[in-house]
């Protein structure tokens, strides 16, 4: 199964069916806001960092904003790479309009380009990016090769632990009861999905199919150890950040985290 492939035909398909107006306010919040699209809790992380001269990437930058928020912060070059043509296009058009300084690649990020090696001082990846990738230790290898000696890797996602609930929509999920665990933890046969990306078309349309994997913090940090990474720092949340589990928030059950790695 050519899980890849597949998940980036239905990501190009998903930018083609949405919504009017997605994406539009990119380039006027990036004006009038200090640093749009990035969580607070992240964005107080990121402040105690200097950017100064530094190059950043981020990998599965979606349509480019969080990378060009980031940029934000001083980093004198980004790199944001996404497997899907039609967002890295739309990316690229935003950073032009802002004469901000990043460039997006469309690439499988298992295979991006050697000349990328040794590059970044910072590596980013943001909710939702881990899950579309079946063997992490494959995944985490590029990003170590990718960054510099003592570069850093910056973690903010959905806890694995959320992929025990039920989400609203799927079978098993009882809305009175929104809290119960219906999956496995330790789920390793493919998600499989055909009702297309919610949040980017509004509605639900018969897509072409998606596949994630679910992964444990073992999984995480195994795949990060194994790759000449060391782990500095874990914060866990007890809020949503995926816009899916809002009703569990600051309930105890933990929905989100931010992870920070060094490279040795």
């Amino acid at each position: 199964m050519d899980y890849i492939n597949s998940n980036k035909e239905a990501w190009e398909e998903a930018f083609d069916h949405r919504k009017a107006g997605w994406g539009e306010d990119i380039a006027q919040r990036l004006k009038s806001e200090a640093y749009p699209f990035l969580e607070k809790v992240l964005i107080d992380e990121l402040l105690q960092l200097d950017f100064t001269d530094k190059s950043v990437a981020q990998f599965c930058c979606n349509n480019g904003r969080e990378l060009l928020s980031i940029m934000k912060l001083g980093a004198k070059a980004g790199v944001g790479f996404d497997i899907a043509e039609n967002m890295i296009a739309f990316a690229n058009q935003t950073a032009k309009t802002l004469e901000i300084n990043c460039s997006f690649v469309a690439a499988n990020i298992l295979e991006i380009d050697e000349k990328f090696n040794d590059s970044f001082d910072y590596i980013f990846i943001t909710i939702g990016a881990i899950t579309w990738f079946k063997d992490l230790t494959v995944f985490f290898k590029k990003v170590s090769d990718c960054l510099r000696k003592d570069g850093m890797l910056i973690i903010n996602e959905m806890h694995p632990v959320v992929n025990m609930l039920g989400a609203e929509g799927e079978e098993n999920y009882d809305p009175t009861a929104p809290n119960m665990l219906v999956n496995s933890y330790f789920k390793k046969e493919p998600w499989i999905e055909g009702g297309g990306m919610g949040y980017i078309s509004g509605e639900p349309y018969e897509s072409k199919t998606f596949y994630s994997y679910s992964h444990t913090f073992a999984d995480i940090i195994n795949a990060i150890s194994q790759n000449n990474m060391c782990l500095t720092k874990l914060m866990e949340f007890d809020y949503d950040i995926s816009t899916m589990f809002g009703k569990l928030d600051y309930k105890g059950i933990p929905l989100s985290y931010i992870l920070i790695c060094r490279r040795l």
